[in-house]
């Protein structure tokens, strides 16, 4: 059994304890997840997945509940600046402190069961929330859906935001194989609601195997603009004049109304008025998504790293920054849809700056010089150390009134935020 003094002692560990990054799969972290709670009761579970739009719809859950009152532990990833923001307790990160203790208990009945970085993550947030007398606790997906690990807890009611192209090594090339495996969180009995306007065959067809309780945008429920605000509606209900949600872009209108929709089914059981729905969406706050950091030279932070993701960002910028010269800095990870993300983005970016990046992961400047020649695009600039130098030299290209975007990565953006957190 090893035992370390700091988060980061036993986050190091972790990440050089087990033999794969991803390993998807749920019988070794069921048994330690027995091994470790077998008796306790666990809070009401909602269980986000989906391709974008997760976090999204895990940030609005979080905002509406805290605004009725209600105790809420909220379980994500990837974080962006600290490791703890995976794990928060109404509405905050918890202590160094409580994440080791967890950690402990859980290395305390691992036996010889290996676990990778995620897992031990997952379990440590269960273990935590399991003793915080939480009233509800929201679980988002980290890789898929069926064979991850978030999925060896039973869901009171599941919800998956969107099916796109992305992870095709772990999850199928096709958004019907990405769907199959997304419909693992869905159970018997059990609301199962979808935010994506086209949900895949196959999505619908675990729903009624599996006899879920399916809800669908567009069919189920639905939302309206309106000159004031917003509707949403679900049969013959309707809550009118609702705000403008505080994450920006059109498709959070669809995520916030697959989030009121299971906020509904649960209504029996976890009461929320309608004031408590419209102070959600007005406070609620997610870093990383269409952040927008004003200044003379504004910069614009996204995480958005697949196609799905930044033809979104292409219609928000379309809509929001016409006529505005774009410098992108941006940097991906090797194993996504690079070239099309750049065929996507192209027609809205002035110029780019690649941003490597340390990640084992992430694409080398080889790699995104050779694709960018391949797509016939020269508006682009290498030779940077790293997020600080390309930022720098963008920013010497822009003008007052033109748009930094930085994009592509979560540790991109974890890199930005750091920087403009110290003040530079």
């Amino acid at each position: 059994m090893v035992y370390f003094d700091t988060l980061k002692g036993w986050l190091s560990w972790q990440e050089n304890s087990h033999p794969l990054t991803i390993d998807l799969g749920l019988e070794r972290v069921a048994k330690v997840y027995q091994a470790l709670n077998p008796s306790e009761i666990k809070p009401l579970t909602i269980t986000v997945a989906g391709t974008n739009g997760k976090g999204s719809c895990v940030a609005y859950f979080e905002a509406i509940y805290r605004a009725q009152g209600y105790r809420v532990g909220a379980y994500t990833s990837p974080h962006i600046l600290k490791y703890n923001e995976r794990i928060k307790i109404d509405g905050k990160p918890v202590s160094d402190g409580l994440i080791c203790n967890a950690f402990e208990r859980i290395e305390s009945v691992r036996d010889h069961t290996s676990l990778s970085y995620f897992e031990f993550g997952t379990l440590a947030a269960l273990d935590i929330f399991s003793r915080a007398n939480l009233d509800i606790q929201l679980l988002e997906v980290g890789l898929g859906g069926r064979l991850d690990a978030v999925n060896i807890v039973e869901p009171d009611v599941a919800v998956i935001s969107s099916i796109g192209i992305d992870h095709v090594a772990w999850l199928g090339e096709t958004r019907e194989a990405i769907g199959y495996e997304k419909a693992g969180i869905f159970r018997a009995s059990v609301p199962a609601i979808v935010g994506d306007p086209i949900p895949p065959k196959s999505l619908v067809q675990i729903a009624e195997e599996k006899k879920a309780c399916f809800y669908a945008l567009g069919k189920d429920f639905g939302y309206a603009k309106r000159q004031q605000g917003w509707e949403w509606f679900s049969g013959e209900k309707r809550i009118s004049h609702l705000p403008e949600p505080a994450l920006k872009g059109e498709h959070q209108y669809r995520n916030a109304s697959a989030v009121i929709m299971a906020i509904d089914q649960l209504a029996h059981r976890l009461p929320v008025n309608e004031q408590s729905i419209r102070t959600g969406l007005e406070n609620v706050e997610l870093p990383g998504r269409f952040q927008l950091l004003e200044g003379d030279i504004s910069v614009l932070l996204d995480v958005g790293h697949n196609p799905e993701a930044v033809r979104t960002l292409v219609e928000y910028l379309t809509q929001n920054f016409p006529n505005k010269r774009i410098h992108a800095i941006f940097s991906m990870m090797k194993d996504k849809d690079i070239a099309e993300v750049l065929r996507i983005m192209n027609p809205v970016v002035y110029d780019w700056f690649f941003a490597p990046l340390t990640n084992i992961r992430a694409a080398t400047e080889t790699l995104m010089r050779e694709i960018f020649s391949q797509q016939g695009m020269g508006n682009v600039s290498f030779g940077y150390t790293g997020f600080v130098d390309a930022f720098a030299h963008a920013k010497k290209q822009a003008n007052t009134g033109d748009l930094l975007l930085v994009f592509g990565s979560f540790f991109l953006v974890s890199d930005c935020l750091a920087e403009f957190q110290n003040g530079r």
